[in-house]
């Protein structure tokens, strides 16, 4: 069972791919399926992007033969990977059922060995229900927003992949493993975010993101050597036994003596850092946006940016015995959340708001676990991806009925043109900002109580800026349905041919509106109450002071995040359906802080300014300096032309004729004559 869960989605992957191969040579025949991008004026038919591309005036291509078929081979191989993941999730959770599958050897070298293995316990199958459920739900999604896109058996491979190497990722048994399924996920988001390759914005979104996930996970890679230098081994089992015998132990890096498990800690956070786009290295995010809407979903809720959190728990073990590294986590995690609640204030693209609400939750799960409420993190991983799939893809809803128009300033009252839309998307915002009795209000509301019983020295700090953000939230998520479902229209004749989407697209929307309501409180007891270390055993290593402070906070601070929540949806509500003209005065009074916010702290700039520039420059030296002058101007332009000049000249001596040849012998006996005549003569 566990085998074809993360096999059937590669499956799926390879046959699809198959079929788009096999349509494109039959639609250019004699061209490399990379050709395939010549003249399409579909592929960018829903392009989530400006208007103008819309018009791309290149003959159309028609539809792949198979397309169909592609599409419902990749479901329907996802709805049964995801069937098999719930009944995992039964047996292993509440059946205690935790197993390893040993499948082959894959690395031998010396004395190292490397098995594939899948590692099935209540951490694993957590992650494969939210992986399986999310994805298969963006497939059957895509069928839908993608119908008009005549390579959608190629994107329907892609999103088959990149759930075959996240499974890979959250099954795996050694770091060696799970790093496969790491840069797995990151090749499958280049291919997803540049899926319309002919955009220069998405070239360079899957660009900035695969650059930027390679810092972090070049951070990554080192702590995996550490951990083998120091240990002898990547076997997760064997690493998690002998943990404790590294306290006290340092490391010689660069000349600095380091505790071994708190650079080994802090090595492996950067590259989670990297993947779950945390504070410094973030910036990628939101240019992810430029793929197709399903894309955002599959990214945001259930793959890319949630494997992260789930290595810091995984090695939970590792962590609990950095104090230090642990602070860290919780103050990226921290700042993280209250940044991008800043920045989701003032922006106006319905995907890039969702966008950083994304940055600001994954920076909630991490503050859990920098105090060591590593359950509580997952309870929020898992009540997240519901409502967050379903608020990204709610959006593509939006963005289909207003003819792919993503300004939230040119939409207005939508509520009775797409209803159900409007209801969906109304039960996610609910869920994202906590409010009572959905999903999000448990797992949420559990994290900043955590964080105010935590102990780190960051704890206080990490307390405090999630209640801000939750304020700041549920501002900027009721600002998105106010001003995209409430009002007068602002774009009447997008509005007046707004329509519902069709029931492939309303069917996963209802499935997770569902979700957002129902995955909190059932859950509550496994994931932050008392049958903690009952259904997780021994999957993590839980912090059990802070579990229980959670029950023993004052009223003030668990009544505190309610609180913001209905403050943040009252200022909203009185700034964009009362008295709308506030916000652009207080963007006039306070232009600087508006557009440092607007322009997301400067972080591009700051970035362009400090690496982008000295690199293309360092670059350009290289380039004129180095190779032109130096190498070109010593080398090919220097000695080798200055021969060849000279050899050319020497040819042309060679001309054939006799009486040349004798008249240059006569020529040097004279020279020779004279020599000798002015010398002395021979001695």
């Amino acid at each position: 069972m566990y085998l074809a869960i993360v096999l059937l989605p590669l499956l799926g992957a390879i046959l699809a791919g198959a079929i788009a191969i096999v349509g494109a040579r039959r639609r250019f025949p004699g061209a490399e399926p990379s050709d395939d991008h010549h003249g399409s004026h579909h592929a960018v038919a829903h392009a989530d992007h400006d208007a103008h591309d819309d018009h791309d005036h290149g003959p159309a291509v028609p539809a792949a033969e198979g397309s169909r078929a592609a599409e419902i081979i990749t479901t329907s191989l996802l709805a049964i990977a995801c069937v098999l993941s719930w009944i995992a999730f039964a047996r292993v959770g509440f059946g205690g059922a935790e197993e390893r599958v040993r499948l082959f050897t894959w690395i031998i070298s010396g004395d190292f060995k490397v098995d594939w293995a899948l590692r099935i316990d209540s951490l694993t199958a957590v992650m494969l229900v939210v992986v399986t459920t999310v994805s298969g739900l963006v497939h059957l999604y895509s069928i839908g927003y993608m119908a008009e896109d005549p390579y959608r058996p190629r994107f329907m491979a892609y999103l088959s992949l990149f759930t075959f190497a996240m499974l890979s990722l959250v099954t795996s048994d050694n770091l060696a493993q799970l790093f496969f399924g790491w840069e797995g996920v990151g090749l499958a988001s280049y291919l997803l975010i540049g899926f319309w390759y002919h955009k220069p914005e998405a070239n360079a979104a899957a660009i900035k993101a695969f650059v930027v996930n390679r810092v972090g996970d070049f951070g990554f890679a080192l702590g995996i050597f550490a951990v083998f230098m120091m240990m002898g081994t990547i076997d997760l089992d064997t690493i998690f036994a002998q943990a404790p015998s590294l306290t006290g132990k340092t490391i010689n890096f660069f000349g600095w003596h380091a505790d071994a498990l708190t650079l080994i800690c802090l090595l492996l956070f950067m590259g989670a850092m990297g993947k779950s786009a945390q504070f410094l290295l973030h910036t990628w995010l939101p240019d992810a946006m430029e793929g197709p809407t399903p894309v955002s979903a599959l990214i945001h809720a259930a793959t890319m940016v949630t494997a992260g959190v789930f290595m810091v728990a995984r090695l939970s073990p590792l962590f609990e015995l950095s104090p230090t590294a642990l602070a860290v986590v919780t103050l990226v995690g921290a700042t993280t959340a209250f940044f991008a609640a800043t920045v989701g204030l003032v922006q106006n693209d319905i995907k890039r708001i969702v966008a950083y609400s994304t940055c600001s939750q994954l920076g909630y799960m991490f503050v859990a676990m920098g105090v060591g409420a590593y359950s509580v993190g997952m309870f929020h991983l898992f009540t997240h991806a519901f409502f967050k799939a379903l608020l990204f893809l709610g959006s593509g809803s939006v963005i289909m009925a207003m003819h792919h128009e993503q300004d939230i300033r040119n939409m207005g009252g939508l509520r009775k043109k797409i209803p159900f839309t409007y209801w969906t998307m109304v039960i996610g915002t609910l869920a994202l900002t906590g409010f009572p009795f959905t999903a999000g209000y448990f797992s949420k509301d559990a994290i900043i109580e955590a964080a105010f019983a935590g102990k780190n020295p960051f704890a206080m700090y990490a307390f405090a800026l999630t209640v801000i953000a939750a304020g700041l939230t549920a501002f900027y998520s009721w600002r998105l349905i106010f001003k995209t479902f409430h009002g007068t229209p602002h774009d009447q004749h997008h509005y007046d041919e707004a329509k519902e989407s069709p029931a492939v697209i309303l069917i996963p929307l209802g499935v997770l509106a569902v979700g957002s309501i129902l995955a909190g409180f059932p859950f509550k007891e496994y994931f932050a109450g008392h049958h903690v270390e009952h259904f997780f055993r021994e999957s993590i290593k839980q912090s059990k002071d802070v579990i229980e402070g959670i029950h023993h906070v004052p009223l003030w601070v668990a009544l505190t995040p309610t609180v913001m929540m209905l403050l943040g949806l009252g200022v909203s509500a009185y700034f964009y359906l009362w008295r709308p003209d506030i916000p652009a005065n207080m963007a006039r009074q306070h232009d600087v802080l508006y557009r440092f916010l607007l322009n997301k702290w400067y972080f591009d700039e700051i970035y362009d300014f400090l690496f982008v520039r000295p690199s293309l420059w360092i670059g350009r030296v290289l380039w004129k300096v180095g190779d032109g002058k130096l190498i070109d101007g010593l080398g090919p332009d220097g000695v080798s032309a200055r021969v060849l000049d000279v050899t050319r000249n020497v040819v042309r001596l060679q001309t054939g004729y006799l009486y040349h040849y004798a008249f240059a012998m006569l020529i040097g006996a004279a020279a020779l004559i004279t020599w000798f005549m002015f010398s002395g003569g021979v001695r």
